[in-house]
């Protein structure tokens, strides 16, 4: 009997390349996603429609998950639905603590009343280490966390409410905190999209060549979003149920500021003399100005390393987003 796989989330991001990176491994596995039926769009997700069962379920309503778990009977849970836009989370922080810490509760609470084995995977983020000073890098799973955003507060919740629910009941939670993941199908809300979004447009006359940005002298390490799903499958078999890792790349070559990810991507642009500047509107209140993970910890218990180079996460973002404007779906 194939593996009943349920992806939260899966018409999103990483959801989307999740599902990809399932359905790829063949007929012993069966994927189940949840969507909203009233707000859930499927252009990530409309290749894989006669490979995938999708179920409507709004997670934030516990009677609406118990529902989901009795018909799907998951082995594997990836909970990758979120709120995960950092720059809203301070209007909205009732709202992205509802979604990503009291939707873990339920799937949680159904687990613990199943007494199910199944593991569940909850995918944390880099930002909920907030204020990280030079001399703290890289950041291990010790490092404190100081958040700077309602969402990374959120995101801490999650984490540490699934570090109760194993240790009180002994729930298969795989914790892990991914640092920025990039690539196709992310909303041009975030950084890397947004710049690449506004090149396409350049290029399509759409509009003038300078780019609006907001700060862009953080410091991150990059991972291509196909490298974290499959760090996340191998995550759910080797990974210790309760054990906190960090997941992403971390040598020399994957490390860039914004700044300097913006500059590639003009510069890989058909167009030349294209400019910046900064917009006060991309601003948000406070800055988080370096994540350098030492994920050492996750390599030497799952075997994985990261295999795509940072330029192609640049050059594939933007020829998703040339696409997109030529579609005129972007």
């Amino acid at each position: 009997m194939a593996e009943r796989i349920l992806i939260t989330g899966i018409t999103g991001f990483v959801g989307s390349h999740l599902a990809d990176f399932v359905t790829g491994l063949g007929s012993n596995y069966k994927v189940y996603g949840t969507k909203r039926w009233h707000l859930s769009r499927q252009d990530h997700i409309r290749h894989l429609l006669d490979r995938i069962e999708l179920v409507d379920c709004d997670l934030t309503d516990a009677i609406g998950v118990r529902a989901l778990m009795d018909k799907v009977q998951p082995d594997r849970i990836f909970h990758c639905a979120a709120e995960s836009f950092v720059s809203p989370s301070w209007q909205n922080p009732h709202r992205y603590m509802n979604v990503n810490y009291h939707t873990t509760v339920n799937l949680l609470d159904c687990l613990r009343a199943d007494k199910s084995k199944a593991p569940l995977h909850l995918p944390g983020s880099g930002e909920e280490y907030g204020d990280i000073s030079e001399a703290e890098l890289p950041i291990t799973p010790e490092t404190v966390l100081r958040p700077v955003n309602p969402y990374a507060v959120t995101k801490i919740a999650q984490d540490l409410i699934g570090y109760v629910y194993w240790a009180s009941y002994g729930v298969n939670v795989i914790r892990t905190r991914a640092f920025n993941h990039e690539g196709p199908r992310r909303d041009k809300v975030f950084g890397i999209p947004w710049y690449a979004y506004q090149v396409a447009m350049v290029e399509a006359g759409k509009m003038p060549p300078l780019l609006k940005v907001g700060h862009i002298d953080d410091r991150r390490n990059f991972t291509h979003v196909l490298d974290m799903v499959e760090a996340y499958w191998i995550a759910s078999t080797k990974c210790k149920p309760g054990e906190l890792y960090l997941v992403g790349s971390e040598a020399p070559e994957t490390i860039y500021t914004f700044r300097q990810a913006l500059e590639m991507l003009i510069g890989m642009s058909k167009v030349k003399g294209i400019r910046h500047e900064t917009d006060p509107q991309y601003v948000r209140p406070t800055q988080v100005p370096r994540l350098i993970a030492d994920t050492s910890k996750f390599r030497k218990a799952t075997g994985w390393e990261p295999k795509i180079p940072f330029q192609r996460i640049l050059s594939e973002t933007l020829d998703y987003w040339r696409m997109r404007v030529a579609q005129g779906t972007a």
